[in-house]
C-alpha cells in the first residue's frame, strides 16, 4: 500500500449509511403545542432460552444449570415490570415496550397490562437469546418478519419500529427493516434528532435511543448505582430542555424489567421521573409511533409510511 492508499484508507469515513449534519444545522418541526423536548421511556419486556444463547446477568460465572439469574430475569416479567409499567402511569408516561414476542407465550399476563396502559410494542426479535450477527440476509429478513407477523397478529396492527436484541445489526438490517415494513429503529444514537437512513427499499428513521441513559449498558454492564442512574437522567434531561430551545429535540430512557423493576432502583427511578414530569408544560412526554407520526404530518420522511 502507498502512502497515499494509506492516507486514503485513514481519511475516508468508514459508511455512507447517514449523511453528516450537524447540531448547527436547521432542525425539524416543533412539536405539539410548541414544546421543544420529546421524551419517550423505553422498557424492555424479554424473555431468555434456558441454558441457550446469550443472556444478561447480574451474577457472573454461574455453573450450569444457571437457576440464580434465570430467577432475577424471571422477577422482571412476574414482578418488576408490572411497577415500571404502574410508575409510568402514575407519572403520565406512555409506555414504549421492546418486546421479545415469546413474552406472550410465558407471560401473557404482563403483555395484557402494557396493552392495558396503551403501550406501543416495538418489535425486539423472538427471545433476547437471539442475535441478528451472523446471520444471512434471507435469514434475517424471515427474523424481522416473523416478529411483525407476531405483533400484528396480537395487536391488531404491525409495529413501526424496531430494536434489536443487543443491538446487533447485519450489512442488511436496515434495508432488510425497510422492505419488512418498519419505519423507524431504536438503536441508534446518532443525533439528538431523527435522522433518515437511506436504504434500496426505502427510507427508515433512526429515533434517537440511549445508549448510556440505558440501565442495561450503565446498571449492569458498568456497575452504576441506582442513584447515578437516577442522577444521569436527571442531568440529560436537564441539559436537553435547555438546548430544545434552540431546536426541537427527542430524549429517550431506556429501562429493563428485572434492572430498574427492583425495589431499590425503582425508588431512584421515580425520582428522576417526578423531576422530569415537572416541566410538563415544556415536554412531549409521548411515544416513537405519535413522534414518526408528527414528522411525517409535516413532511419529513419516517420510514415508508405515516
Amino acid at each position: 500500500m502507498t502512502h497515499d492508499d494509506m492516507l486514503r484508507a485513514a481519511t475516508t469515513p468508514g459508511h455512507d449509511l447517514w449523511p453528516y449534519r450537524p447540531i448547527t444545522a436547521p432542525g425539524g418541526p416543533a412539536w405539539p403545542d410548541g414544546r421543544r423536548l420529546a421524551v419517550y421511556v423505553a422498557v424492555g419486556l424479554e424473555e431468555y432460552r434456558f441454558g441457550v444463547g446469550r443472556t444478561e446477568d447480574v451474577v457472573p460465572d454461574v455453573t450450569a444449570p444457571d437457576l440464580v439469574n434465570t430467577s432475577w430475569r424471571d422477577y422482571g416479567n412476574r414482578v418488576g415490570a408490572f411497577r415500571l409499567l404502574e410508575r409510568l402511569d402514575r407519572a403520565g408516561i406512555p409506555p414504549t415496550v421492546l418486546l421479545n414476542t415469546a413474552v406472550y407465550d410465558t407471560a401473557p399476563g404482563l403483555v395484557a397490562e402494557a396493552r392495558r396502559l396503551g403501550a406501543e410494542f416495538v418489535g425486539h426479535g423472538i427471545s433476547n437469546s437471539d442475535s441478528l450477527a451472523g446471520m444471512s440476509s434471507a435469514q434475517e429478513a424471515a427474523y424481522l418478519a416473523a416478529v411483525a407477523a407476531r405483533i400484528a397478529a396480537e395487536e391488531g396492527t404491525a409495529p413501526g419500529g424496531w430494536s434489536s436484541p443487543w443491538l446487533t445489526q447485519t450489512t442488511s438490517t436496515v434495508d432488510n427493516l425497510a422492505a419488512t415494513g418498519y419505519r423507524y429503529l431504536l438503536d441508534l444514537r446518532i443525533d439528538d434528532r431523527p435522522v433518515t437512513i437511506t436504504t434500496p427499499s426505502g427510507p427508515i428513521t433512526a429515533l434517537p435511543y440511549a445508549l448510556e441513559v440505558n440501565d442495561s449498558t450503565t446498571v449492569i454492564g458498568r456497575g452504576a448505582s441506582a442513584g447515578e442512574f437516577a442522577d444521569m437522567i436527571v442531568d440529560e434531561f436537564d441539559e436537553l430542555l435547555e438546548r430544545s430551545a434552540d431546536q426541537p429535540l427527542v430524549m429517550s430512557v431506556v429501562v429493563h424489567s428485572f434492572i430498574s423493576g427492583a425495589p431499590f432502583r425503582l425508588r431512584a427511578l421515580d425520582r428522576a421521573l417526578r423531576h422530569m414530569t415537572e416541566r410538563r408544560d415544556a415536554v412531549w412526554f409521548t411515544q416513537p409511533r405519535a413522534i414518526a407520526a408528527h414528522l411525517a404530518a409535516h413532511g419529513t420522511d419516517v420510514g415508508r409510511t405515516a
